[in-house]
């Protein structure tokens, strides 16, 4: 009895993995489903940052799990799969560890400290959709270097999560101990060694700053 009930435990899980291997099979580099509400709608230009609550709007290019690198396409306005030499760009490390998507309208020229493109957002919290927009709550930003060009990441938190309650990083890393630590460690080796430096974190004041000059940017632009 016990050997039957511990190989049906043994098929369940079986099962599990590969429905779980299904849902993120890297192989499969077909467009994303969103949500049909998204629909025709460019994802850069048709949302706006900040959410009428002060919360911000993120469009969740890479859901916490996956490996393939996906972002918006700034002409076209949909989700692209990223190549590199006629490739799909596949991260070659452990998966995202959370969340990751662009601000909407807006736009940090290299002079500002912004790489050229829309604000990044690291989204604590469970997996979203890809290609959904979702409400998040801004609590600082990871200062960071990528081979030599500063591509700062803002940090935000999922409102039905249990990150809810975080409003600082602080917060953070008295409430959720490793978090920027684990944050901190992916950034610096998911492209190899020595490409990636984290230069720490800042909290939610300095980010609010870095957010309302990006909105800026892009209404001059």
């Amino acid at each position: 009895m016990a050997k039957t009930i511990k190989l049906s435990s043994l098929f369940l899980l079986t099962i599990s993995l590969l429905f779980i291997g299904c849902q993120y099979n890297v192989k499969d580099h077909t467009k994303p489903k969103v949500d049909e509400t998204l629909v025709n709608k460019h994802l850069l230009h048709d949302y706006k940052p900040i959410a009428e609550n002060g919360n911000i709007n993120v469009v969740i290019e890479i859901p916490a799990g996956t490996l393939e690198k996906w972002e918006v396409d700034k002409t076209s306005g949909d989700l692209s799969l990223e190549e590199i030499d006629g490739k799909p760009r596949i991260v070659q490390y452990l998966a995202y560890p959370a969340n990751y998507g662009m601000i909407p309208q807006t736009y940090l020229p290299k002079e500002l400290g912004g790489d050229g493109d829309p604000l990044d957002v690291i989204v604590l919290g469970d997996a979203s959709e890809k290609g959904s927009v979702i409400e998040c709550k801004l609590i600082g930003i990871m200062k960071m270097v990528d081979r030599g060009e500063q591509d700062d990441k803002l940090i935000a938190v999922k409102i039905d999560s249990p990150f809810n309650e975080i409003n600082s990083i602080k917060e953070l890393n008295t409430q959720f101990k490793g978090v920027c630590v684990i944050l901190e460690t992916w950034f610096e080796n998911y492209k190899g060694p020595n490409k990636v430096e984290v230069m720490g974190f800042e909290e939610k004041e300095f980010a609010e700053n870095i957010l309302q000059e990006a909105i800026n940017e892009y209404k001059k632009k």
